[in-house]
């Protein structure tokens, strides 16, 4: 039976540092501060937002959103986030994306200034994450899987990950943050021929294919450390994994469960993101 890695025991070990960072940024005279912007009341994005908020208000974070109506013009999204990057209450946005495909997202996105993307949305962060460089954050998504083998003395180094996904958001993001952990890293997709076959070889399995109960007792080494990210409503409404759950818990040696693993400990990064933020712009000042 596997054994299961809670996020509720990460977020233990994260607050400490989360409470730690926020002391400081305050004694050097930057309160943390995080503004969420929203475009339309998508269920997911309200869900991780109540839970965002509630973890940052824990901490002593304070919360701004910015929330536009689903046929917003993009010129008023880039406006705001234009504005927020200039305004020194706040160390640190979060954007809801993937953004309306009628907006140029590159446009809005960059417009951010990197010191507050405390969820790498820009390029510019995005490049901190490939050449293992601080600028700006790694996804929260992506560090809270780095946080759960962390915590659960998981060491990649010399040992062989399969990444299933490619998305900027957490596949490939993992992959070089992995990799920068000497892991030898292989990332699969939906062109990936045998793809069972290259998870099968995997000490860590990592699934961020976005489609529930893809992965399966077939796609596993028996002993494997499985990291399920995805988040999918069954067909009885209830939240599963990409990861066949049932399989898995009898096959792998260790496995997060979906609610209540790397889901669970994303809104903690964000928090620990925002305060770090607000550290370093104090010392720039």
């Amino acid at each position: 039976m596997a054994e299961r890695m809670l996020g509720k025991e990460v977020n233990v070990s994260l607050g400490v540092r989360i409470a730690a960072a926020v002391d400081a940024a305050r004694e050097a005279g930057r309160t943390p501060c995080l503004e969420i912007i929203r475009i339309g009341e998508n269920g997911s994005d309200l869900s991780y937002e109540r839970g965002a908020v509630k973890r940052c208000e824990k901490y002593g974070i304070l919360v701004k959103k910015a929330v536009f109506p689903e046929d917003v013009e993009e010129d008023a999204v880039f406006d705001e986030v234009r504005r927020v990057s200039q305004d020194p209450s706040v160390t640190g946005v979060l954007l809801f994306r993937p953004l309306p495909k009628r907006m140029n997202a590159s446009r809005i996105e960059n417009a951010l200034d990197p010191a507050k993307d405390v969820d790498c949305m820009t390029d510019l962060s995005m490049s901190g994450v490939f050449q293992g460089k601080q600028l700006g954050f790694p996804p929260c998504t992506a560090q809270a899987v780095m946080e759960i083998l962390d915590h659960y003395g998981i060491d990649p180094k010399g040992k062989r990950a399969v990444v299933i996904g490619r998305s900027l958001v957490i596949g490939r993001p993992v992959a070089m943050m992995l990799m920068q952990r000497n892991a030898t890293v292989t990332i699969c997709h939906t062109r990936t021929g045998n793809m069972a076959e290259i998870a099968r070889q995997a000490d860590i399995l990592v699934a961020a294919a976005g489609h529930a109960g893809v992965v399966t007792a077939d796609f596993m080494k028996e002993g494997a450390i499985i990291i399920d990210v995805g988040i999918n409503v069954a067909p009885d409404g209830n939240l599963c994994g990409d990861v066949s759950y049932g399989e898995a818990e009898e096959k792998a040696g260790m496995i997060t469960p979906v609610p209540g693993g790397v889901g669970a400990v994303t809104t903690s990064v964000l928090a620990l993101h925002t305060a770090e933020a607000a550290q370093r712009q104090a010392s720039r000042h």
